[in-house]
């Protein structure tokens, strides 16, 4: 799997200065693939651009068997060669239900348990690239356990391919249509003085 994610990565690197490239996203939904040395995940993820330079992005994934989770996490993006090529770096939290491991050193057993109801802080750092009406992206999630497992730490190496659903420039405009539609209803226009003297 990780033979897979180098391959991309070369690719991307190789065919950028080449790449046809079109609209950044204000709003992307698809697949992301996981894989971690617990298990290989498959999920839904929605990003959406609140800022400039930030998105939010949701993640629900699962292994359809003893392992399901989501993710709403806040990225910052930077540019490596142009807007659509690009790093980031965020976190936030994740909810899930998870199995664990319990090692007893006195017996050198591990207990296994499934079902657990966890809670933890997850980080993200990837990359992505948007070309035409697609965002593809790879990244690595570490997760911090708070409540619910034995295992502190875990870790996941993710793919994923959205399609862009809102444009940016489409967002933009909605939004400032949104500020001057709020604007207009505060200040009503105003009637001419000569207005006054005119008959019903």
């Amino acid at each position: 799997m990780s033979k897979t994610y180098s391959l991309l990565l070369l690719f991307l690197i190789v065919h950028l200065p080449n790449a046809a490239f079109s609209q950044r996203y204000g709003t992307a939904l698809g697949l992301r693939f996981g894989n971690s040395q617990l298990n290989r995940t498959v999920g839904l993820t929605m990003q959406q651009r609140v800022f400039e330079h930030v998105t939010l992005e949701g993640i629900i994934q699962s292994d359809f068997d003893r392992n399901t989770y989501f993710s709403l996490l806040a990225q910052k993006h930077k540019p490596i060669i142009s807007k659509r090529f690009n790093y980031y770096l965020g976190g936030g939290i994740g909810l899930g239900n998870e199995e664990s491991f319990v090692k007893n050193p006195g017996t050198k057993e591990i207990i296994h348990t499934y079902g657990n109801a966890t809670v933890g802080v997850d980080l993200v750092a990837g990359i992505e690239l948007t070309v035409a009406n697609a965002v593809i992206a790879v990244d690595y999630k570490p997760n911090i356990n708070i409540s619910g497992r034995e295992e502190f730490y875990r870790g996941q190496v993710g793919i994923s391919a959205r399609a862009v659903l809102v444009k940016s420039k489409e967002q933009k405009r909605r939004q400032k249509e949104r500020q001057k539609a709020k604007k207009s209803s505060r200040n009503p226009p105003k009637k001419p003085f000569s207005g006054l003297f005119k008959k019903n």
